[in-house]
């Protein structure tokens, strides 16, 4: 009965933990890593008390272990208990163990990673086909104090020299309270739905690709974004109402790029982003984003750029429907000549009941329009559809199918192709 009740415990502990310092990015992992380390301990009370044994109280760290505190936390003293007998020493330390992980202690650094292995056959010609190693990332998550936290994600990707190392982000969080939170430091854009929900790791979004408007190294919009964020809720009843604002760098003189080491033009770029998600409507999502920037390119034209973009998403498993929508704007500042590109993508995908649930079909159409008027991207015209199927082999790895067919600048040929993929986190 005791054990049962020190479980429980545990359990809302951790939950209240990874709430309070856990980095919202990493959350559902860290989540999800609880729950297992609950059940693993559930168990184990049910093969003690099924053999007949004492419960032993949970006793506190070992003085080789202290645990570090500050004037945020003042955890209360932990009861002395009895040392278990010897024929439960292995579980009593096991617990410990356990207790050690849900306390509070700074900093406390916590690693996932994530990687892929994939392979592509097209009728594209001058590309080859064949297997390729994809990319290795690194989430790095730490709370620094009951209210401050630090997150990281460096990525290693396989290019034909060797590998490319990245910080992709890499910022430091202030957590007032639920509707202001505070960061500094590079960001993935908050543009849209896709790239600030699903980062580097092909495991965390059902498909093998990102939609082309948002995928890394493009230049539709801005994946990345250097400066501060400010986000939070909206007081807003059931509504659920949230917003995130911020002011950065904007683009480098490689639009495909942020500008990590400074401003090139000293005009700040800054984004809006608001949504909502009904309480009544688990998993639906739907939200408007503005984005503003100076552009100057490495020919020394400038450009005013504004992107203006809107989401709507339903986020259960059965189904999925993601779809997003932008428009980018560009006026040439000495010329004034206006250009106007579009892009958007829907995606649906549906876990069957069957097989466990394992099995996830999906499909998505992306479409991509740029003018002969667009002088920063040039053109990037796309007509574009993939089919797939998703198997998680395990809760932690999974295969995946995608057949695509792109049509890209008109007079080109229609590209087929095939694309494998396994993906994992660890």
């Amino acid at each position: 009965m005791f054990r049962r009740l020190f479980v429980i415990i545990g359990f809302f502990l951790a939950v209240a933990s990874a709430r309070g310092q856990g980095s919202p990015p990493d959350q559902a992992e860290q989540q999800r890593i609880l729950l297992d380390r609950i059940q693993q301990l559930e168990k184990r009370v049910s093969e003690l008390e099924a053999k007949g044994g004492v419960s032993p109280a949970p006793t506190p760290p070992a003085p080789s272990t202290p645990v570090v505190q500050t004037p945020e936390s003042e955890p209360a003293p932990a009861a002395q208990a009895p040392s278990p007998g010897p024929a439960h020493e292995h579980e009593a330390r096991d617990e410990q163990a356990a207790v050690r992980q849900v306390e509070t202690h700074y900093p406390s650094l916590q690693v996932r990673g994530f990687g892929d292995v994939n392979f592509s056959a097209t009728d594209q010609k001058g590309v080859n086909s064949g297997f390729n190693l994809g990319q290795l990332d690194l989430h790095l998550a730490s709370p620094l104090s009951r209210k401050v936290s630090y997150f990281g994600e460096i990525s290693f990707t396989a290019q034909p020299t060797g590998y490319a190392v990245e910080v992709e982000r890499s910022f430091i969080r202030y957590d007032y309270n639920d509707y202001f939170k505070i960061s500094f430091g590079r960001f993935h854009t908050p543009i849209g739905y896709w790239n600030a929900a699903f980062h580097h790791g092909s495991w965390l979004q059902t498909t093998i690709s990102r939609p082309e408007m948002v995928q890394f190294g493009g230049t539709f919009i801005p994946v990345h974004f250097v400066g501060f964020l400010a986000e939070g809720n909206i007081p807003s009843g059931g509504a659920g109402l949230g917003y995130s604002v911020g002011v950065g760098n904007g683009r480098g003189s490689t639009i495909s790029r942020a500008g990590d080491a400074g401003d090139i033009n000293d005009n700040r770029a800054w984004v809006a982003n608001i949504y909502a998600r009904p309480a009544r409507l688990y998993g639906l999502q739907t939200g408007v984003s503005v984005y503003r920037d100076k552009i100057t390119l490495s020919d020394g034209r400038s450009f005013r750029e504004w992107i203006s973009g809107a989401h709507l998403v339903w986020t259960k498993e059965s189904p999925e429907f993601l779809a997003e929508f932008a428009n980018v704007n560009h006026r040439e500042v000495f010329t004034n000549a206006v250009s106007n590109s579009q892009a958007f993508y829907v995606q649906l995908g549906y876990r069957l009941p069957w097989f466990e649930k394992l099995v996830k079909p999906y499909y998505r159409f992306e479409y991509t329009h740029t003018p002969l008027s667009e002088n920063v991207f040039g053109n990037h015209d796309l007509v574009g559809s993939t089919l797939g199927l998703r198997y998680d082999i395990t809760n932690y790895a999974s295969f995946k199918g995608e057949y695509r067919n792109t049509k890209r600048k008109t007079g080109d040929p229609t590209i087929n192709g095939l694309f494998l993929q396994t993906d994992f986190t660890f």
